[in-house]
């Protein structure tokens, strides 16, 4: 069995009037992500280390930002279409461990609806998803409520 390893990373400045959706769940939160699609750092950094594990590349390569087929579109049918990707390698993913670092909202009470909903969109159980959530003890942009980040370790199977 070939295993890979891939990670990724996601930041977002957060905007008022934008939605906060974590691994394709809604948080209630007076500010949002604001980016070109619904700009879920989760599902970016996850979607990344993906496609850094399988050799595939990046997310911007693969749905650039500039393109307007991706405006406001749900990250969950962007992770969709790069599992498609991943899976035509031959590769499947078996854990996936991610880290959200933000000042705000508090996501303990919502880190069991993320890690169900994620387990789901990659076909895994629930133990093969891990979800953290870190501060950045007032430091930087992060510190200071003004940005979002996520980072994301894959692991992929392949039989020889």
């Amino acid at each position: 069995m070939i295993v890979r390893i891939g990670q990724g990373y996601d930041l977002h400045r957060l905007a008022a009037g934008r939605k906060l959706i974590l691994a394709g769940v809604e948080v209630a939160s007076e500010v949002g992500p604001a980016g070109h699609s619904d700009a879920d750092v989760v599902l970016h950094a996850v979607i990344d280390a993906l496609l850094g594990a399988a050799g595939l590349g990046d997310i911007g390569e693969h749905f650039p930002d500039t393109d307007p087929a991706y405006a406001g579109i749900d990250s969950g049918l962007l992770l969709e279409q790069a599992l498609d990707k991943v899976w035509q390698g031959g590769y499947t993913p078996v854990n996936v461990d991610v880290t959200i670092i933000a000042e705000k909202p508090k996501l303990k009470d919502h880190k069991p609806a993320m890690r169900q909903r994620l387990a789901k969109m990659l076909n895994l159980a629930e133990d093969a998803v891990n979800i953290k959530a870190k501060t950045n003890e007032g430091v930087g942009e992060i510190g200071k409520g003004e940005a979002i980040a996520c980072w994301a370790v894959v692991g992929l199977a392949r039989k020889n």
